[in-house]
């Protein structure tokens, strides 16, 4: 049983300032101040900062167990891949998966370029007659929406190029909402895969994971889900949900760079041809041919993500220790917030669903007169960290009629004094430029 940290005062209890300003003090960098101002940290959507226990557990497996895994009988390596693979599952209870579907990944981006690879070497001549289920040939669609990040629609662009397939894409309204009647009239016979993500980077949506999944399975096609958003900050099982592949990061999560997570459902993975080849993924080898190894060594050559991947458990230990359910509903009070002191500024305007509706807890904006980076410029001065430009997102900005918006994103080390400070400074912008 895990004992309860002690920045939990209550662990039946909401989260609020008062525990909030204890965790803080589990992070070193936050400690800081920037142009002479204590640092308000609101860019978790885009990194996280880590606690100390994270960074302990990264630096102790370089003192105590540093050793290749799966390779050697000595005593080093036994403890570390001991260790590399209790961190897998402990990563796998996290999501709901078992130990075998986590396979690691440098993040979510390589995650879904893996699963692309691989649909495309199943579509190639002469591949294996199990993974004929992942191939892709000329008339077939993949379906994705119109908010995606980049790294969920660029890897489907590239597929579709080199199968003939097609990508189609779920509109958005004008408050960044799926219109889920064009969605049940663009998934059809035709659809092979419908890759979207649990909740958007730039608007907050939280989009409707079951009627999604729902309209999938009733024309067969697999389901990729992009949890990079949702699994920070709200729970995630991907069992119940019921998708195919999901992917995550863990820099969004408290973990360091370098590390993320595909999830995929054991048949299905044992089943697809692997995409990276090499070392660690077989089981024998001629100068002719080779066999591999299932899933997840089977996605898995070469040298491992190690020290990050017991990085990565170690946040999701914390995450746990703290409630992942507490942490989700002080970011909805935290994104509450600000959608309404944003909204509430003359000249401002928040991008996303209104106030009220259930969003993540952050909100993206646009300053009139004022380009983002000269907002990010500004609050920068101001001791505020945010994230600044499209986000990785250009279809999503263009259908908003939009280049560039400036997004303060929260986390459990956030307080409502931090969300009070950002809305004050960005009152202040329009008038220190003249606009």
């Amino acid at each position: 049983m895990v004992a309860t940290p002690a920045h939990v005062l209550d662990p039946l209890a909401s989260l609020g300032n008062e525990e909030v300003l204890r965790i803080r003090n589990d992070f070193p960098i936050l400690q800081q101040t920037v142009n002479g101002k204590p640092l308000i940290y609101l860019d978790s959507g885009a990194t996280s900062q880590n606690p100390l226990s994270v960074i302990e557990a990264e630096q102790e497996f370089y003192e105590q167990r540093n050793s290749a895994v799966h390779r050697g009988a000595h005593y080093l390596a036994v403890e570390a891949t001991e260790s590399f693979e209790d961190a897998r599952s402990t990563v796998a209870a996290f999501i709901g998966a078992e130990w075998d579907e986590v396979i690691w990944t440098s993040n979510a981006t390589e995650g879904l370029n893996l699963l692309s690879y691989s649909f495309l070497n199943a579509s190639l001549p002469g591949a294996d007659p199990e993974a004929a289920r992942f191939g892709l040939s000329a008339g077939d669609e993949i379906v994705v929406t119109e908010m995606e990040h980049h790294a969920n629609l660029i890897p489907w662009q590239q597929l579709a190029q080199r199968t003939g397939a097609v990508v189609r894409y779920i509109p958005v309204d004008d408050h960044g909402v799926l219109d889920l009647e064009e969605a049940a009239r663009i998934i059809g016979g035709r659809t092979k895969v419908l890759a979207f993500a649990h909740a958007s980077n730039v608007v907050g949506t939280i989009n409707p994971v079951t009627a999604l999944v729902a309209l999938a399975r009733a024309v067969g096609a697999l389901v990729v889900l992009d949890a990079c958003q949702s699994a920070p900050h709200m729970p995630l099982d991907v069992k119940a949900l019921d998708v195919d592949f999901a992917v995550l990061s863990g820099h969004k999560m408290l973990a360091p760079t370098g590390i993320g997570v595909l999830y995929g459902k054991s048949a299905l993975l044992n089943a697809m041809p692997p995409f990276l080849t090499g070392g660690s993924m077989i089981t024998t080898v001629t100068m002719e041919k080779a066999a591999f190894l299932p899933a997840p060594q089977r996605f898995e050559a070469g040298t491992q993500k190690i020290s990050q991947a017991i990085a990565l458990a170690s946040a999701v230990n914390y995450l746990t220790e703290t409630g992942i359910d507490r942490i989700h509903e002080w970011e909805m009070v935290l994104g509450r917030r600000l959608v309404e002191g944003l909204s509430g500024i003359p000249g401002v305007r928040v991008v996303g669903p209104a106030a009220g509706i259930e969003r993540i807890g952050l909100a993206a904006f646009d300053v009139d007169g004022v380009h983002a980076h000269d907002v990010g410029q500004y609050l920068d001065n101001q001791g505020i960290a945010v994230r600044v430009g499209h986000h990785c997102a250009q279809p999503l900005h263009r259908r908003l009629g939009l280049t560039a918006t400036t997004r303060a994103s929260t986390y459990l080390y956030n307080t409502t004094d931090d969300v009070d400070a950002l809305i004050q400074a960005v009152a202040g912008v329009r008038g220190f430029f003249g606009a």
